[in-house]
């Protein structure tokens, strides 16, 4: 048996989760992680119910923390209309903020340990990984798990295709309070771009949306931009004149890319959204996350038994396992978001949806996996 050693780099919701898995397991894991927790982020905070049976094996207890209950789903063009379906699985609301303080404290209560650092190079040579933080740390592993999110410097530092392309994308996020039902998500296309509204924990509404940053950047700020673009929508409007803000200011992300990715770089096993970014509009990026960490911890746990022969047969096992899970709904993704960016194919999409209900629980299907079945 070798040294059951892992380095996690990146601790937000793949991270910490494989984590807990493979800590559960007998493995000594290393986070590397550049915030503090707890931290809000970015996020649709909306997590497809899929993912709950492999939570529920992890000893998670979700129910805990007070989730919403979704299971509608509203969306509507640009001009205002609108359809409404319920949502073949459901799924929940729950704030990153609450959720990855509470997966941090499980992951220490298992025994992991988490530095509080930024990661300046990763070296891979002789089968085994060397990686140096910004405070001069040397850490060595003969496995390290990518989990730094959506853009990082060390995408940069590995050359990834994806880093060299700039990307349209701009995402803003604020918690909000005010009226809105529990049970609902709705998605609304406006004008360069489109955006998630959901309740999450403590009746608080989470609003976050996507914008392509050339329409943006006409603009003097967040607020004017709201009010002449994305309240065009009037769904959008009626949300936000009845929603007062929570958070100081909205945050915001720039750089999103929604380019292909691939899964294991210089020999690194990409999770997450390091891995692959699904289309905000598709709702699934953070049941996504979570499978993900599920599929690596079970084949890293295999090529420590040496079920698994080789680290060449270790990645391309992973491989196969992301394209099977991901690929297709990453695909999806990007062709609604395409769709939806054009302003004649949205309103044809809007009708067909209108005449044949049946066609959105299909479509919706597509970017969703099928409940988590468990090896037991």
């Amino acid at each position: 048996m070798k040294n059951k050693e892992v380095l996690i780099i990146g601790g937000g919701l793949a991270g910490l989760t494989a984590a807990i898995h493979l800590s559960q397991i007998g493995f000594k894991i290393t986070v590397v992680e550049k915030n503090e927790f707890p931290k809000h982020k970015v996020c649709g905070e909306y997590i497809s119910n899929e993912v709950l049976p492999y939570l529920n094996s992890l000893n998670l207890d979700i129910a805990g923390l007070l989730p919403t209950t979704i299971t509608h789903l509203e969306f509507s063009t640009s001009s205002g209309k609108i359809i409404k379906n319920s949502l073949p699985l459901g799924g929940f609301g729950i704030s990153r903020f609450t959720l990855d303080e509470y997966l941090y404290k499980k992951a220490v209560a298992n025994g992991c340990e988490i530095i509080s650092d930024t990661v300046e190079s990763i070296v891979f040579d002789d089968d085994a990984f060397t990686v140096t933080t910004s405070d001069n740390t040397i850490l060595k592993s003969e496995i390290v798990i990518g989990a730094f999110g959506k853009r990082s410097n060390i995408d940069q530092k590995l050359n990834r295709n994806f880093i060299l392309k700039k990307s349209p994308w701009l995402a803003v996020k604020a918690h909000y309070s005010g009226d809105f039902p529990n049970d609902l998500v709705g998605l609304h296309n406006f004008k360069g771009g489109y955006c998630g509204v959901s309740r999450v924990e403590n009746d608080i509404i989470n609003i976050c949306y996507l914008a392509d940053y050339e329409t943006f950047k006409q603009f003097k700020n967040i607020d004017d931009y709201q009010e002449k673009v994305v309240s065009q929508n009037p769904h959008l409007k009626v949300i936000f004149e009845k929603s007062n803000l929570l958070f100081e200011k909205p945050l915001t992300i720039s750089q999103i890319c929604f380019e292909q990715k691939q899964a294991v770089e210089n020999h690194i096993l990409m999770i997450g959204d390091t891995a692959g970014l699904i289309h905000p509009l598709c709702g699934n990026g953070m049941a996504m996350a979570i499978h993900s960490a599920k599929i690596v911890s079970e084949l890293v746990e295999k090529y420590f038994s040496k079920e698994i022969k080789s680290r060449n047969e270790l990645e391309e096992s992973y491989i196969q396992e992301w394209n099977f899970n991901f690929k297709k709904r990453l695909k999806m993704g990007r062709l609604l978001s395409n769709l939806l960016q054009k302003q004649r194919l949205s309103d044809v999409l809007m009708r067909i949806l209108i005449i044949f209900p049946f066609l959105l629980p299909k479509i919706i299907k597509k970017t969703h996996g099928k409940p988590i079945i468990l090896n037991l």
